[in-house]
């Protein structure tokens, strides 16, 4: 029996509440309908965020994500409503959604929206170099073999 969809968010602890780390998804499968033709649209969303106290549970985040298949949506309002919904739920240091809709009408509409906690800074990002190719660390595990 196929699972039921669900407007619900389920959350867990944050396993590492004092680091701020990195939780990326990719939710290539998103639908919803044009509320004004009603004829479906596609995109692709992508999700990251530095939680706080709680994360989000995938599976919730993909009942979610299905009740949008027969509601009516123009793409900004969409995107700021999951948002919205996402940073409810989990309360984040920082939220972003992009929304990647595939073309319609030979357009193609990209939505970014995002969300910082008030009085969070992000810190400063660490520029790692990438490992020369006369290293004894092999390849496979840097960020060019991982990329390209």
């Amino acid at each position: 029996m196929p699972a039921k969809t669900s407007p619900q968010l389920s959350t867990f602890d944050n396993p590492n509440p004092g680091r701020d780390y990195l939780i990326h998804m990719e939710i290539p499968e998103f639908t919803c309908l044009c509320p004004v033709t009603g004829q479906p649209d596609f995109a692709r969303l992508v999700l990251d965020y530095i939680p706080e106290r709680k994360c989000v549970e995938l599976k919730s985040l993909k009942l979610y994500v299905w009740s949008y298949r027969d509601q009516g949506a123009f793409h900004e309002a969409v995107t700021n409503r999951i948002l919205d919904d996402l940073v409810r739920a989990v309360r984040p240091r920082f939220m972003r959604l992009n929304a990647q809709f595939n073309v319609r009408g030979g357009i193609f509409t990209t939505v970014v929206a995002e969300h910082r906690k008030k009085g969070w800074k992000p810190q400063a990002a660490v520029d790692l170099q990438r490992f020369t190719s006369a290293s004894s660390t092999s390849s496979c595990g840097t960020l060019s073999s991982i990329t390209n």
